[in-house]
Protein backbone atom coordinates (compact mmCIF):
# COMPACT_ATOMS: atom_id res chain seq x y z
CA UNK A 1 0.00 0.00 0.00
CA UNK A 2 1.12 3.55 -1.36
CA UNK A 3 2.15 5.60 1.82
CA UNK A 4 -0.98 8.59 2.70
CA UNK A 5 -1.36 10.56 5.12
CA UNK A 6 -1.43 14.73 6.02
CA UNK A 7 2.12 16.97 6.48
CA UNK A 8 2.71 20.23 7.97
CA UNK A 9 6.22 22.25 7.98
CA UNK A 10 6.50 20.76 11.29
CA UNK A 11 6.10 17.02 11.17
CA UNK A 12 4.83 13.94 8.98
CA UNK A 13 2.55 11.67 9.21
CA UNK A 14 2.38 8.52 7.46
CA UNK A 15 1.04 4.77 7.16
CA UNK A 16 1.93 2.10 4.76
CA UNK A 17 1.17 -1.75 4.90
CA UNK A 18 3.91 -3.79 5.61
CA UNK A 19 4.56 -8.02 4.96
CA UNK A 20 2.95 -9.98 7.70
CA UNK A 21 -0.29 -8.10 8.39
CA UNK A 22 1.75 -5.17 10.32
CA UNK A 23 0.56 -1.71 9.73
CA UNK A 24 3.30 0.71 10.20
CA UNK A 25 2.87 4.28 11.04
CA UNK A 26 5.90 6.61 10.19
CA UNK A 27 6.14 9.70 12.05
CA UNK A 28 9.01 12.42 11.39
CA UNK A 29 9.56 15.76 12.27
CA UNK A 30 8.64 17.91 15.06
CA UNK A 31 5.96 16.76 17.53
CA UNK A 32 5.08 19.52 20.07
CA UNK A 33 2.06 20.37 21.65
CA UNK A 34 1.54 23.52 20.27
CA UNK A 35 1.19 22.12 16.79
CA UNK A 36 -1.91 20.55 17.32
CA UNK A 37 -2.42 16.49 16.98
CA UNK A 38 -3.12 15.24 13.12
CA UNK A 39 -6.13 13.62 12.52
CA UNK A 40 -6.47 9.83 12.68
CA UNK A 41 -8.77 9.66 9.45
CA UNK A 42 -4.99 7.90 8.20
CA UNK A 43 -4.97 5.15 10.33
CA UNK A 44 -8.47 4.74 10.62
CA UNK A 45 -8.99 3.56 6.61
CA UNK A 46 -6.07 1.60 6.56
CA UNK A 47 -7.43 -0.35 9.38
CA UNK A 48 -11.07 -0.38 7.28
CA UNK A 49 -9.31 -1.31 3.70
CA UNK A 50 -6.80 -3.79 5.61
CA UNK A 51 -9.15 -5.89 8.08
CA UNK A 52 -6.86 -8.81 8.03
CA UNK A 53 -3.88 -6.28 9.76
CA UNK A 54 -2.81 -8.59 13.72
CA UNK A 55 -0.15 -5.50 14.21
CA UNK A 56 0.53 -1.69 14.51
CA UNK A 57 4.03 -0.67 14.46
CA UNK A 58 5.33 2.98 15.63
CA UNK A 59 9.22 4.20 13.17
CA UNK A 60 9.77 7.65 14.92
CA UNK A 61 13.32 7.59 13.40
CA UNK A 62 12.83 11.06 11.30
CA UNK A 63 11.21 12.39 14.61
CA UNK A 64 13.25 15.82 15.50
CA UNK A 65 11.74 16.86 18.69
CA UNK A 66 8.67 15.96 20.54
CA UNK A 67 6.85 16.11 23.75
CA UNK A 68 4.21 14.37 25.40
CA UNK A 69 1.99 14.90 22.43
CA UNK A 70 3.83 11.92 20.59
CA UNK A 71 2.44 10.11 23.58
CA UNK A 72 -1.08 11.44 22.95
CA UNK A 73 -1.32 10.12 19.48
CA UNK A 74 0.10 6.67 20.21
CA UNK A 75 -2.59 6.18 22.81
CA UNK A 76 -5.15 7.23 20.60
CA UNK A 77 -3.87 5.35 17.48
CA UNK A 78 -4.01 2.09 20.32
CA UNK A 79 -7.77 3.23 20.91
CA UNK A 80 -8.42 2.72 17.28
CA UNK A 81 -7.08 -0.55 17.08
CA UNK A 82 -9.52 -4.05 17.51
CA UNK A 83 -8.57 -6.10 20.48
CA UNK A 84 -7.20 -8.74 18.02
CA UNK A 85 -4.34 -5.99 16.67
CA UNK A 86 -1.42 -6.19 19.19
CA UNK A 87 0.01 -2.69 18.90
CA UNK A 88 3.96 -2.58 19.43
CA UNK A 89 5.46 0.86 21.14
CA UNK A 90 9.09 -0.53 20.56
CA UNK A 91 9.65 1.97 18.05
CA UNK A 92 8.75 5.07 20.24
CA UNK A 93 11.56 7.01 21.82
CA UNK A 94 12.88 5.52 24.57
CA UNK A 95 11.17 8.69 27.18
CA UNK A 96 8.36 8.27 24.99
CA UNK A 97 7.83 4.40 25.44
CA UNK A 98 8.18 5.18 29.56
CA UNK A 99 5.74 7.61 29.48
CA UNK A 100 3.44 5.16 27.12
CA UNK A 101 3.64 2.77 29.85
CA UNK A 102 3.59 5.21 32.21
CA UNK A 103 -0.58 6.10 31.08
CA UNK A 104 -1.23 2.39 30.52
CA UNK A 105 -0.26 1.59 34.30
CA UNK A 106 -2.65 4.57 35.60
CA UNK A 107 -6.19 4.33 35.06
CA UNK A 108 -7.67 7.94 34.02
CA UNK A 109 -9.27 9.33 36.84
CA UNK A 110 -13.17 9.49 36.52
CA UNK A 111 -14.39 13.32 34.73
CA UNK A 112 -10.98 13.96 34.08
CA UNK A 113 -11.56 14.56 30.23
CA UNK A 114 -13.20 17.95 30.20
CA UNK A 115 -15.58 17.16 27.86
CA UNK A 116 -17.64 14.95 30.10
CA UNK A 117 -20.50 16.02 30.76
CA UNK A 118 -21.74 16.60 34.62
CA UNK A 119 -24.53 15.41 36.67
CA UNK A 120 -28.12 16.89 35.07
CA UNK A 121 -30.35 18.85 37.06
CA UNK A 122 -32.13 15.88 38.30
CA UNK A 123 -29.18 14.31 39.66
CA UNK A 124 -28.02 17.58 41.08
CA UNK A 125 -31.19 17.28 43.11
CA UNK A 126 -30.52 13.78 43.94
CA UNK A 127 -27.08 14.26 45.28
CA UNK A 128 -28.09 17.54 46.83
CA UNK A 129 -30.82 15.50 48.78
CA UNK A 130 -28.68 12.88 49.61
CA UNK A 131 -26.23 15.53 51.10
CA UNK A 132 -28.63 16.75 53.05
CA UNK A 133 -29.48 13.47 54.45
CA UNK A 134 -26.21 12.34 55.44
CA UNK A 135 -26.14 15.53 57.22
CA UNK A 136 -29.32 15.42 59.30
CA UNK A 137 -28.30 12.11 60.32
CA UNK A 138 -24.72 12.75 61.36
CA UNK A 139 -26.64 15.69 63.51
CA UNK A 140 -28.92 13.21 64.85
CA UNK A 141 -25.84 11.12 65.67
CA UNK A 142 -23.93 14.15 67.74
CA UNK A 143 -26.59 14.90 69.29
CA UNK A 144 -27.26 11.98 71.06
CA UNK A 145 -23.44 11.22 71.74
CA UNK A 146 -23.14 14.54 73.17
CA UNK A 147 -25.92 13.84 75.55
CA UNK A 148 -24.73 10.53 76.39
CA UNK A 149 -21.63 12.71 77.38
CA UNK A 150 -24.12 14.96 79.72
CA UNK A 151 -24.84 12.23 81.02
CA UNK A 152 -21.90 11.31 82.01
CA UNK A 153 -21.59 14.55 83.22
CA UNK A 154 -24.46 14.70 85.53
CA UNK A 155 -22.95 11.41 86.93
CA UNK A 156 -20.11 13.22 87.49
CA UNK A 157 -18.02 11.04 85.50
CA UNK A 158 -17.41 12.90 82.25
CA UNK A 159 -13.29 13.62 82.00
CA UNK A 160 -12.35 16.84 81.24
CA UNK A 161 -10.15 19.46 82.52
CA UNK A 162 -11.80 22.39 84.56
CA UNK A 163 -9.35 24.58 83.49
CA UNK A 164 -10.80 23.95 80.30
CA UNK A 165 -14.24 25.04 81.08
CA UNK A 166 -12.77 27.94 82.99
CA UNK A 167 -11.23 29.24 79.76
CA UNK A 168 -14.08 28.68 77.40
CA UNK A 169 -16.40 30.56 79.74
CA UNK A 170 -13.44 33.41 79.09
CA UNK A 171 -13.32 33.17 75.49
CA UNK A 172 -17.46 32.74 74.94
CA UNK A 173 -18.25 35.10 77.62
CA UNK A 174 -15.93 38.45 78.59
CA UNK A 175 -13.66 38.25 75.32
CA UNK A 176 -17.32 38.54 73.34
CA UNK A 177 -17.82 41.74 75.36
CA UNK A 178 -16.61 44.37 73.09
CA UNK A 179 -18.51 43.13 69.83
CA UNK A 180 -21.62 42.08 71.48
CA UNK A 181 -21.65 46.24 72.68
CA UNK A 182 -21.09 47.47 69.08
CA UNK A 183 -23.34 45.16 67.53
CA UNK A 184 -26.03 46.15 70.24
CA UNK A 185 -26.09 49.42 70.26
CA UNK A 186 -25.78 50.14 67.08
CA UNK A 187 -29.08 47.69 66.44
CA UNK A 188 -30.43 49.17 69.29
CA UNK A 189 -29.72 52.91 67.37
CA UNK A 190 -31.40 51.25 63.77
CA UNK A 191 -34.36 50.38 65.47
CA UNK A 192 -34.77 53.49 67.21
CA UNK A 193 -34.21 55.26 64.19
CA UNK A 194 -36.48 53.37 61.97
CA UNK A 195 -39.18 53.72 64.71
CA UNK A 196 -39.16 57.31 64.71
CA UNK A 197 -39.53 58.25 61.25
CA UNK A 198 -42.55 56.37 61.43
CA UNK A 199 -44.28 57.31 65.06
CA UNK A 200 -43.24 61.11 64.45
CA UNK A 201 -45.68 61.13 61.43
CA UNK A 202 -48.57 60.45 64.56
CA UNK A 203 -47.10 62.43 67.52
CA UNK A 204 -46.35 59.53 69.18
CA UNK A 205 -42.47 59.47 69.24
CA UNK A 206 -42.65 58.40 72.71
CA UNK A 207 -43.39 54.96 71.85
CA UNK A 208 -39.82 54.55 70.49
CA UNK A 209 -38.91 53.18 74.10
CA UNK A 210 -41.18 50.60 73.82
CA UNK A 211 -40.60 49.79 70.17
CA UNK A 212 -36.68 49.62 71.34
CA UNK A 213 -37.17 47.55 75.01
CA UNK A 214 -39.85 44.98 73.12
CA UNK A 215 -37.94 44.44 70.17
CA UNK A 216 -34.64 43.63 71.95
CA UNK A 217 -35.56 41.79 75.08
CA UNK A 218 -37.99 39.82 72.79
CA UNK A 219 -36.22 39.00 69.71
CA UNK A 220 -33.10 41.36 68.25
CA UNK A 221 -31.06 40.80 71.90
CA UNK A 222 -30.81 36.71 71.56
CA UNK A 223 -31.03 36.66 67.54
CA UNK A 224 -27.99 39.10 67.20
CA UNK A 225 -26.02 37.81 69.43
CA UNK A 226 -26.59 34.21 68.91
CA UNK A 227 -25.43 35.28 65.22
CA UNK A 228 -22.08 37.39 66.68
CA UNK A 229 -21.10 34.29 68.61
CA UNK A 230 -21.58 32.13 65.54
CA UNK A 231 -19.02 33.99 63.66
CA UNK A 232 -16.73 34.65 66.40
CA UNK A 233 -16.73 31.16 68.40
CA UNK A 234 -19.10 28.99 66.72
CA UNK A 235 -16.33 29.46 64.15
CA UNK A 236 -13.17 29.64 66.71
CA UNK A 237 -14.54 26.17 67.67
CA UNK A 238 -14.47 24.52 64.85
CA UNK A 239 -11.19 25.99 63.53
CA UNK A 240 -9.85 24.44 67.10
CA UNK A 241 -11.61 20.93 66.96
CA UNK A 242 -10.29 20.66 63.10
CA UNK A 243 -6.69 21.73 63.77
CA UNK A 244 -6.28 19.35 66.61
CA UNK A 245 -7.80 16.71 63.93
CA UNK A 246 -5.38 17.54 61.58
CA UNK A 247 -2.14 17.21 63.77
CA UNK A 248 -3.80 13.71 65.13
CA UNK A 249 -4.27 15.07 68.80
CA UNK A 250 -8.17 13.45 68.55
CA UNK A 251 -6.79 10.36 67.72
CA UNK A 252 -4.61 10.27 70.39
CA UNK A 253 -7.20 11.02 72.94
CA UNK A 254 -8.84 8.09 71.62
CA UNK A 255 -5.82 6.09 71.53
CA UNK A 256 -5.52 7.08 75.70
CA UNK A 257 -9.10 5.96 76.20
CA UNK A 258 -10.53 9.37 76.61
CA UNK A 259 -13.64 10.18 74.85
CA UNK A 260 -12.88 13.62 72.54
CA UNK A 261 -16.37 14.51 73.21
CA UNK A 262 -15.96 14.37 77.03
CA UNK A 263 -12.48 16.44 76.63
CA UNK A 264 -12.95 19.13 74.04
CA UNK A 265 -16.71 19.41 73.10
CA UNK A 266 -18.50 19.11 76.72
CA UNK A 267 -16.57 22.56 77.90
CA UNK A 268 -17.21 23.82 75.17
CA UNK A 269 -20.59 23.71 74.82
CA UNK A 270 -21.19 24.20 78.37
CA UNK A 271 -19.41 27.70 78.05
CA UNK A 272 -21.52 29.01 75.64
CA UNK A 273 -24.67 27.65 76.81
CA UNK A 274 -23.87 29.59 80.49
CA UNK A 275 -22.72 32.32 78.92
CA UNK A 276 -25.04 33.23 76.09
CA UNK A 277 -28.40 33.97 78.31
CA UNK A 278 -25.69 36.42 79.74
CA UNK A 279 -24.56 38.00 76.84
CA UNK A 280 -28.60 38.28 75.61
CA UNK A 281 -29.41 40.47 78.78
CA UNK A 282 -26.03 42.47 78.42
CA UNK A 283 -27.16 42.94 74.65
CA UNK A 284 -30.47 43.94 75.82
CA UNK A 285 -29.39 46.46 77.91
CA UNK A 286 -26.84 48.02 75.38
CA UNK A 287 -29.54 48.26 72.84
CA UNK A 288 -31.93 49.63 75.24
CA UNK A 289 -29.26 52.24 75.96
CA UNK A 290 -29.00 52.87 71.86
CA UNK A 291 -32.47 53.75 71.84
CA UNK A 292 -32.35 56.30 74.29
CA UNK A 293 -29.95 57.98 72.52
CA UNK A 294 -31.89 58.94 69.57
CA UNK A 295 -35.19 58.78 71.66
CA UNK A 296 -33.71 61.24 74.27
CA UNK A 297 -31.10 62.97 71.99
CA UNK A 298 -32.88 63.43 68.69
CA UNK A 299 -36.62 62.97 69.31
CA UNK A 300 -36.36 65.36 72.88
CA UNK A 301 -38.05 62.65 74.89
CA UNK A 302 -37.94 63.40 78.58
CA UNK A 303 -35.19 60.91 80.37
CA UNK A 304 -37.79 60.19 83.14
CA UNK A 305 -40.64 59.78 80.58
CA UNK A 306 -37.96 57.17 78.26
CA UNK A 307 -37.30 55.40 81.12
CA UNK A 308 -40.83 54.92 82.14
CA UNK A 309 -41.75 53.71 79.43
CA UNK A 310 -38.79 51.19 78.72
CA UNK A 311 -40.01 49.73 82.16
CA UNK A 312 -43.32 49.70 81.36
CA UNK A 313 -42.63 47.99 78.06
CA UNK A 314 -40.00 45.18 79.59
CA UNK A 315 -42.25 42.53 80.84
CA UNK A 316 -41.38 39.12 82.36
CA UNK A 317 -42.62 37.13 79.52
CA UNK A 318 -40.43 39.19 76.60
CA UNK A 319 -37.28 39.43 79.01
CA UNK A 320 -37.23 35.58 79.72
CA UNK A 321 -38.35 34.47 76.82
CA UNK A 322 -35.61 36.33 75.10
CA UNK A 323 -33.30 34.50 77.25
CA UNK A 324 -34.82 31.34 77.10
CA UNK A 325 -34.07 31.44 73.07
CA UNK A 326 -30.44 32.76 73.33
CA UNK A 327 -30.37 30.01 75.71
CA UNK A 328 -31.31 27.06 72.71
CA UNK A 329 -29.20 29.79 70.29
CA UNK A 330 -26.13 28.63 72.57
CA UNK A 331 -26.41 25.29 72.37
CA UNK A 332 -27.45 25.18 68.66
CA UNK A 333 -23.82 27.23 67.83
CA UNK A 334 -21.86 24.64 69.90
CA UNK A 335 -23.24 21.87 68.61
CA UNK A 336 -22.57 22.99 64.62
CA UNK A 337 -19.25 24.44 65.65
CA UNK A 338 -18.07 20.67 67.02
CA UNK A 339 -19.81 19.04 64.95
CA UNK A 340 -18.22 20.64 61.65
CA UNK A 341 -14.97 20.50 63.63
CA UNK A 342 -15.03 16.85 64.24
CA UNK A 343 -15.76 16.16 61.02
CA UNK A 344 -13.27 18.48 59.28
CA UNK A 345 -10.94 17.19 56.60
CA UNK A 346 -6.93 16.29 57.55
CA UNK A 347 -5.61 19.12 55.44
CA UNK A 348 -5.21 22.88 56.31
CA UNK A 349 -7.91 23.83 53.36
CA UNK A 350 -10.29 21.58 55.02
CA UNK A 351 -10.22 23.25 58.48
CA UNK A 352 -11.24 26.15 56.89
CA UNK A 353 -14.27 24.47 54.85
CA UNK A 354 -14.88 23.26 58.41
CA UNK A 355 -15.31 26.83 59.91
CA UNK A 356 -17.06 28.49 57.07
CA UNK A 357 -19.99 24.99 56.84
CA UNK A 358 -20.07 25.86 61.12
CA UNK A 359 -21.28 29.46 60.51
CA UNK A 360 -23.30 28.55 57.79
CA UNK A 361 -24.79 25.42 59.69
CA UNK A 362 -25.14 27.73 62.69
CA UNK A 363 -26.96 30.79 61.38
CA UNK A 364 -29.48 28.90 59.52
CA UNK A 365 -30.17 27.03 62.64
CA UNK A 366 -30.52 30.31 64.44
CA UNK A 367 -32.86 31.50 61.59
CA UNK A 368 -35.00 28.35 61.36
CA UNK A 369 -35.08 28.79 65.03
CA UNK A 370 -36.61 31.65 65.75
CA UNK A 371 -39.20 31.60 62.80
CA UNK A 372 -40.24 28.48 64.92
CA UNK A 373 -40.43 30.40 68.29
CA UNK A 374 -42.02 32.86 66.49
CA UNK A 375 -44.92 30.91 65.71
CA UNK A 376 -45.01 28.73 69.33
CA UNK A 377 -45.33 32.03 70.91
CA UNK A 378 -48.13 33.00 68.99
CA UNK A 379 -49.99 29.75 69.51
CA UNK A 380 -49.15 30.01 72.89
CA UNK A 381 -50.36 33.51 73.15
CA UNK A 382 -47.04 34.11 74.65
Amino acid sequence: MSPEGEQTPQRELGVSQEPGGELRVRLSGDWYLRHGLPPLEAVRQALADQPDTRRIAFATEGVTGWDSSIVTFARQVAELCPDKVEVDISGLPEGARGLYELAEAVPEREGARSDEKGPSFLEQIGLATLALRDGAVDMVAFVGEVSVAMGQLLRGRARFRRVDLGLMLQHSGADALPIVTLISLLVGLILAFVGAVQLEQFGAAVYVADLVAIAMTREMGAMMTAIVMAGRTGAAFAAQLGSMKVNQEIDALRTMGISPLEYLVLPRMLALSLMMPLLCIYADLVGIIGGAVIGIGMLDVAPTTYIQHTIEATTFTNLFGGIFKASVYGVLVALSGCLRGMQSGDSASAVGDATTAAVVTSIVLIICTSGLFAVLFYILDI
